[in-house]
C-alpha cells in the first residue's frame, strides 16, 4: 500500500468513527437553545412533553424577509430572550442558555450602529450581569476573511459555544449565485454547528416579489436548514410584522407578531406588555 492510500484510509477510518450511526443506542432529543411552546406526545416509554425549538443546539436557522421587515430588530429580540431566558419582550419565547455564550456577529454595518443593536439587547435582556456576550462588526473586512475570524471565534470558545447569531449570511460570499462558495458557505454552517454544539441563527433577504430566500445561497439553506422562519408584514395591522416557521425538521412553532415601541425595542404583541417596567431609557453618548 502507497503512502497516499494509507493516508487516505486512515482518512476514511477517522470519518467512519464520526459518522457512524449505532441504531442500538437511545439518544436523546437535540437539546433546544430558544423555544416556542411545548408539544406532549406519546412514546413506549409514556407521554412525555419539550419545548417546541426555534432551534436546538447542533444545528442552525435562518430568517428569510423582504427589504423593510425589521429583520435585525426580529434577532435581537431573540438574542435578549437567549440571554435572560425570557423577558418582557420576548413573550413565550424562552432561552436555554444554560451559561453559555452568545456570539453576535454584524457583517454590514459600522462599530456605531452595530454598537447600538448590540446595545438593544442589552437593555432588552434587563440583566445586571449577562455573562459572556461577544459582538463583532464585520465591515470592513473581506467576505472570506468573516469566514475565517468567525470559525477562529468558535474555536476560541471551545464548548462554551451557546447561540451564534450572523446578520447577514450573505456577506461570507462573494456573490450569492455563486454555486460553489454558496455551497461551501452553507456546509460550513453545518460543520460549525455540530462540531461545536451550537446553534447558528442567519439573515438573508428574500427575492423580490417571492417568498424564496434569495440565490443559489437561498437554496441551499432551504435545504440543509433545521427551522426557516418568514417574516412578512402583518396585512391589518401596519406596524406589526409577522412571524411564521415555514419549514422545520420537528414541530413547527405557531405564529406571532412582533412590533417596535416607543424607545425603538422590538416586542412580541398580544402578550401583557408594559415598556416602563422593564425598561429605563439611557442617555444617549453623544
Amino acid at each position: 500500500m502507497t503512502e497516499k492510500e494509507t493516508t487516505d484510509r486512515m482518512l476514511m477510518e477517522l470519518i467512519k468513527e464520526e459518522c457512524s450511526v449505532d441504531t442500538s443506542q437511545t439518544l436523546d432529543y437535540p437539546p433546544t437553545a430558544l423555544s416556542l411552546g411545548n408539544k406532549t406526545i406519546q412514546t413506549k416509554a409514556g407521554e412525555i412533553t419539550f419545548p417546541i425549538p426555534i432551534g436546538t443546539y447542533g444545528n442552525f436557522s435562518f430568517v428569510q424577509a423582504p427589504p423593510k421587515t425589521k429583520k435585525t430588530f426580529f434577532i435581537t429580540l431573540l438574542a435578549s430572550v437567549y440571554l435572560s431566558g425570557g423577558n418582557n419582550f420576548g413573550g413565550k419565547i424562552l432561552g436555554h442558555r444554560d451559561g453559555k455564550c452568545l456570539m453576535h456577529f454584524d457583517t454590514e454595518q459600522g462599530h456605531w450602529h452595530s454598537q447600538r443593536v448590540f446595545k438593544r439587547v442589552l437593555d432588552m435582556a434587563n440583566m445586571k450581569n449577562p455573562g459572556c456576550y461577544q459582538t463583532y462588526a464585520l465591515r470592513t473586512i473581506n467576505y472570506k476573511q468573516r469566514m475565517e475570524f468567525i470559525e477562529f471565534c468558535l474555536k476560541e470558545n471551545g464548548d462554551k459555544n451557546g447561540v451564534v447569531v450572523i446578520d447577514g449570511i450573505a456577506d461570507l460570499v462573494s456573490d450569492v449565485n455563486n454555486l460553489e462558495e454558496s455551497n461551501l458557505c452553507v456546509q460550513k454552517i453545518m460543520e460549525w454547528s455540530a462540531k461545536f454544539n451550537c446553534h447558528i441563527i442567519t439573515v438573508i433577504h428574500s427575492n423580490y416579489g417571492s417568498d424564496k430566500p434569495t440565490g443559489h445561497l437561498g437554496s441551499f439553506l432551504e435545504k440543509k436548514t433545521e427551522s426557516q422562519i418568514q417574516l412578512e408584514a402583518n396585512t391589518v395591522n401596519k406596524d406589526w410584522i409577522t412571524v411564521s416557521c415555514k419549514r422545520s425538521r420537528g414541530y413547527a412553532f405557531e405564529t406571532f407578531s412582533f412590533s417596535i415601541n416607543e424607545y425603538g425595542l422590538p416586542f412580541v404583541v398580544g402578550e401583557i406588555y408594559d415598556p416602563l417596567e422593564y425598561y429605563v431609557p439611557k442617555k444617549l453618548d453623544v
